[in-house]
């Protein structure tokens, strides 16, 4: 052996002495302390890039992927009908916002309830495009529309309620009645 190096085994020793070098430990604290601050500083000054950019697009009103008021309602069914706390009709907005819950459903009901006595009418032309219902039932008992009962349309009407159910797992349709 050279005279330099040094051995770590004493033999003399029941035990393995414990050599922790003091410069390596702060070597690395002091290492791990400098990352967290760069890293906190490039975080620091990323954000307030960002926020310059928000900012500047807020501006200058650059915002290809914002979302309409219309997307950014939720998926159907929808509870409230009236987003915005008022209805669109004929006459024009109706404003719901200091109004009691249920004046939503009660103003639709209105809507749908005159829909269904006057018919739908074009905003432009005035002219009636879907029948009230009491006139479309009429209208419909006067034309004599007689009901079809040939051969083909009991054919057709056997495999219309014939259909194929988890149960028959696919061998044979079974008849559904309905």
């Amino acid at each position: 052996m050279a005279k330099h190096e040094k051995t770590f085994v004493d033999f003399d020793k029941p035990y393995e002495t414990n050599i922790i070098g003091l410069r390596g430990v702060i070597y690395f604290s002091v290492g791990l302390f400098l990352l967290i601050v760069v890293t906190f500083g490039l975080m620091w000054f990323l954000q307030n890039v960002m926020e310059d950019d928000a900012m500047e697009a807020d501006i200058q009103n650059k915002r290809p992927m914002q979302m309409s008021a219309r997307e950014n309602l939720p998926p159907e069914p929808r509870l409230q009908s009236a987003p915005g706390y008022g209805v669109e009709s004929e006459r024009g907005r109706v404003n719901l916002e200091l109004t009691a819950p249920q004046s939503e459903y009660r103003e639709l009901e209105r809507q749908w309830t005159e829909l269904w006595n006057e018919g739908q009418k074009d905003s432009k032309t005035g002219t009636v495009v879907t029948l009230p219902m009491e006139e479309a039932k009429e209208k419909f008992l006067q034309s004599n529309v007689k009901a079809n009962n040939s051969e083909e349309a009991q054919k057709i009407l056997g495999e219309s309620r014939s259909i194929v159910s988890d149960a028959s797992a696919g061998r044979t349709a079974s008849v559904v009645r309905r």
